[in-house]
């Protein structure tokens, strides 16, 4: 599988170490708006192909996937070239900036029958799977609370403070303890309350989100970009816990009981840097034929962008392209 990556900074630099030691997949191709960037990025990575334009990455016919790898004020317009030209599509979260786009782009990738996912690492992770196992296991009994964090120090980057960049502390780190929580209680919630600190620029430096479900079951969760935080994650049962260290790249499983006697734990060490899954997934889907991955379903990806859009409301965070 050739894949083309759509944006040269950072996280396009995490994909291709991931993409060069993959088996089955090439790392063909690299777009930027500065052909210098490009070249200099094709070079590094011992990518066949330099493009100063994004529109000649999707007219590459031998460009079997697009990761975009561009900050999620313009994922819309990416995804929407992409598409276009029917190239499947691998998205970086956010998956856009508001659920109006994330809808118009789910429903013409539909209308063209082309393959697109979200790219929310932790939704592909086998963390994921075996989270889930252990609460069915019942060993920490009845579930009923839980609770997750992410912060980082990293308010001295540029497009977190931009609202034109869909900026702030939530799309950008919130978007995973969301995740978290609607990975273990699913994403029928009954009611959300928050609070934010909201910078001069106008988008939110950090916040507390509690998710309410119908049966009882509460989520608490924080993300920041003001501070570093432990990135944990606690489930709470009946008959004990479960701790996850770092929700956003899971490190290790430790239950414990009532007692905080430690039951079991396990360790997630052997990936190369957790983006392999995501892009095996999409190898999966698309060699059946399927237009979306069963780890983040189109109508996932809508939930968690309209709950978005709500705490962003109840917090006056405007982006432009809101308007």
């Amino acid at each position: 599988m050739r894949i083309g990556i759509l944006g040269a900074g950072k996280i396009a630099q995490t994909m291709a170490n991931t993409i060069n030691q993959m088996k089955d997949v090439e790392g063909y191709a690299v777009a930027s708006r500065e052909k210098s960037k490009a070249d200099a990025f094709a070079k590094k990575n011992g990518f066949s192909k330099a493009f100063g334009s994004y529109e000649e990455l999707v007219q590459d016919e031998k460009v079997d996937l697009i990761y975009i790898a561009t900050p999620h004020s313009h994922h819309y317009e990416h995804a929407k070239l992409c598409i276009e030209y029917k190239k499947p599509v691998l998205c970086e979260k956010a998956f856009t900036a508001n659920a109006a786009q994330a809808r118009e782009i789910f429903a013409l990738a539909k209308e063209k029958q082309v393959f697109i996912t979200e790219a929310i690492w932790t939704r592909y992770m086998p963390s994921r799977t075996r989270i889930q196992a252990l609460i069915e296991e019942g060993m920490i009994g009845e579930v009923t609370s839980l609770t997750a964090n992410l912060g980082y120090c990293i308010q001295g980057v540029e497009r977190l403070q931009k609202p034109e960049l869909a900026g702030g502390a939530l799309l950008d780190l919130g978007v995973y303890p969301i995740n978290f929580a609607c990975m273990v209680f699913g994403s029928d919630y009954e009611r959300v309350s928050s609070t934010a600190i909201i910078t001069k620029q106008g988008v939110d430096s950090m916040n507390s989100i509690t998710l309410l479900y119908g049966d009882g079951k509460i989520a608490s969760l924080h993300s920041t970009f003001m501070a570093r935080t432990n990135r944990g994650g606690v489930i709470s049962g009946t008959k004990g816990y479960m701790e996850i260290q770092n929700i956003n790249n899971c490190e290790e499983i430790r239950v414990f009981n009532t007692q905080d006697v430690l039951l079991h734990k396990e360790r997630f060490d052997d990936q190369i840097t957790g983006y392999e899954y995501e892009v095996e997934a999409c190898k999966e889907a698309l060699e059946q034929g399927e237009l979306e991955c069963p780890q983040m379903p189109h109508a996932e990806s809508i939930k968690i962008m309209e709950l978005m859009d709500s705490l962003r409301k109840q917090w006056g965070v405007i982006y432009p392209c809101d308007k």
